[in-house]
């Protein structure tokens, strides 16, 4: 794994958690649409009776796997953490927060920081050269 698809790990979750957690509302919206039907007209399927009952039992699947990656994402965020505050060059350090942990886009780093984009890309560049991917994250 290189230096820079170890720091976007974080990043990657934190987008599957909000994926997760739209899912789960989009699920929550159903259960509240579930309703027993009432009708003259003869049915020709068998109503699903546990309807509602599969659905919150997704829900509260969902809400744990939800749980599970908002526990990993504080791990990994505290270990990327370390391992940027593991650099020494300041500016190197400081973008690199920046981009991984407070997960601003490139203008903003590069308005933020007064440099113009280009430049900013080439110390992101140089900054990725100094971080040192933990060894078991290397394979």
């Amino acid at each position: 794994m290189t230096a820079k698809e170890y720091l976007e790990q974080a990043r990657y979750l934190d987008q599957m958690i909000d994926s997760k957690f739209m899912e789960a509302e989009s699920l929550r919206s159903l259960a509240t649409k579930v309703t027993a039907t009432y009708s003259d007209t003869p049915h020709t399927t068998t109503p699903d009776n546990h309807r509602l009952e599969k659905i919150l039992t997704s829900i509260a699947d969902l809400e744990n796997e939800i749980d599970e990656d908002i526990d990993r994402f504080v791990t990994l965020k505290k270990e990327i953490k370390d391992v940027i505050g593991e650099v020494k060059n300041v500016k190197f350090r400081t973008l690199l927060e920046m981009r991984y942990l407070s997960q601003m886009t490139w203008e903003q780093i590069a308005v933020k920081l007064g440099y113009d984009l280009r430049y900013t890309h080439k110390i992101h560049g140089r900054a990725l050269q100094k971080i040192s991917v933990p060894e078991e994250k290397r394979h």
